[in-house]
């Protein structure tokens, strides 16, 4: 990785000279100048990561600099330096574009974990428009998988509400995708261009949850040596998803609530309130109004997440998207394990078909992505799908007649439903037997290639 580039802007040369050592050794391209008409005609002629700006300095002050720099370079990180340090001067620096703010004289080691720690958020910030460009096409809702009347009403909504600035409250089962569902919002609404932050509100205990959501100030616990922000003022401006809004705990529920209600929050150990603007798209596969009654969920707190509620459906309950994804993970593994397979045999089809999937669409694509890569041949076959699949295949289930009339249809039914059988296994049988040439399969049966297509299309198979 190519090393950063600091510029030092300082009228001692003690000081220029001292920085320049360190940082050089630390592994940044460090140069330094003396004055702050110096240092915008750097920064016009070159590309800088970080400015250390002294406040007071003769001529245009530091202050004056800060403007000027700024409106050269809005992503230039510039961290304000003074022997003057007051909550005056802070502030207005911090009012005029400052990024951070360091009083002299300061420790090495503390300079240098400043430093680190404003560079990494801007490394975080250039990788996260690297993959908002990557994967804007992807996230747009008209490129969810699914034809079901429960997906198409799912791609209304987000419709409607994606060009709002509303809350909405996605609920569904686990792995029915509702952060993709969360992300095509945020992609198709105003907010796309900004921040998209993702937290799992299950996958951290309580006080460093609170520490991620909130940030912290420095000694408000034993490990905060630094001051944080929290991940809510990160996403300032754009759209804060919280996945599994059920495990929060009833403190940081009230927190939450106030961001909701005031949009704004005080980080743990804070003293001041800080003021954010967020979407907020909140998930569970929890039932939320049970928790009510149990006094484990705020009741205000639900009724300012479900102000647009959405339910995805579980895949159990969307049988008829199952080919429609089978295939989208087919292209998309072929294409990463650089495979060639063609298709799924209409068995093998059938057991995807008839599995309840329990883990919904991201365990449908985890086989689909096994499949790919076990498979050596064109066609994924019954055979090639894992056992645990093959042994919980729904059953016929076989209704009940209650008259003679009755009775005569559903065995006519259960004769008509036999005959498919047989006739899709013998076509089947005949094609793999002939490499899937179909005026080789019908010879080798006895048939004319025409009758022999005719079940073909009967059953939309496909060579």
């Amino acid at each position: 990785m190519a090393k950063e580039k600091i510029l030092i802007v300082d009228d001692e040369e003690s000081i220029r000279s001292s920085l320049c050592d360190l940082l050089s050794k630390s592994g940044y391209e460090v140069s330094a100048v003396d004055g702050g008409y110096r240092a915008i005609e750097k920064v016009k002629d070159g590309e800088w990561d970080l400015t250390l700006l002294d406040l007071r300095m003769p001529g245009i002050d530091g202050m004056e600099t800060l403007k000027e720099l700024r409106k050269l370079k809005s992503d230039l990180i510039i961290i304000i330096m003074t022997a003057y340090a007051t909550i005056d001067s802070a502030v207005q620096a911090i009012q005029s574009g400052a990024n951070d703010y360091i009083s002299k004289p300061f420790v090495a080691d503390e300079l240098l974990l400043r430093l680190e720690s404003v560079l990494e958020k801007k490394r975080l910030l250039e990788e996260n428009i690297y993959l908002r460009q990557e994967l804007t096409n992807k996230y747009e809702f008209r490129n969810i998988i699914g034809k079901s009347k429960a997906m198409q009403e799912v791609f209304k909504l987000i419709e409607r509400v994606a060009p709002t600035d509303s809350t909405v409250l996605i609920r569904g089962q686990s792995g029915t995708g509702k952060e993709l569902i969360a992300r095509a919002i945020h992609q198709n609404s105003f907010r796309k261009d900004k921040k998209f932050i993702a937290v799992d509100c299950g996958a951290l205990p309580e006080t460093l949850l609170e520490s991620e959501l909130f940030g912290h100030v420095k000694g408000s616990f034993t490990d905060a040596v630094v001051t944080k922000r929290g991940l809510l003022e990160v996403a300032d401006g754009g759209t804060f998803f919280l996945d599994e809004v059920g495990d929060l705990s009833m403190g940081i529920q009230s927190k939450l609530l106030r961001v909701l209600q005031e949009k704004e929050f005080r980080q743990v150990g804070g003293i001041k309130n800080i003021r954010v603007d967020v979407r907020l798209i909140a998930a569970t596969n929890k039932d939320l109004e049970e928790m009510i009654k149990d006094e484990r969920f705020r009741e205000d707190l639900y009724y300012r997440l479900n102000i647009v509620p959405i339910y995805l459906s579980s895949l159990k309950e969307r049988k008829e998207d199952i080919p429609l994804l089978v295939q989208h993970f087919l292209e998309k593994y072929n294409k990463r394990r650089n495979k060639n397979i063609k298709g799924v045999s209409p068995g093998a089809m059938n057991i995807l078909m008839d599995f309840d999937w329990p883990g919904n669409v991201r365990e449908l694509e985890n086989i689909m992505e096994r499949l790919v890569i076990m498979t050596d041949s064109e066609i994924i076959e019954a055979e090639h799908i894992p056992a645990h699949i093959q042994g919980k295949r729904v059953c016929f289930n076989i209704p009940t007649a209650l008259t003679n009339i009755e009775l005569k249809k559903l065995k006519q039914q259960i004769r008509s439903q036999a005959v498919e059988n047989v006739e899709k296994a013998f076509v089947i049988n005949a094609l793999k037997r002939s490499d899937w040439n179909i005026s080789k399969a019908a010879r080798i049966v006895g048939m004319k290639r025409q009758n022999f297509q005719k079940l073909m299309n009967k059953y939309n198979i496909k060579p």
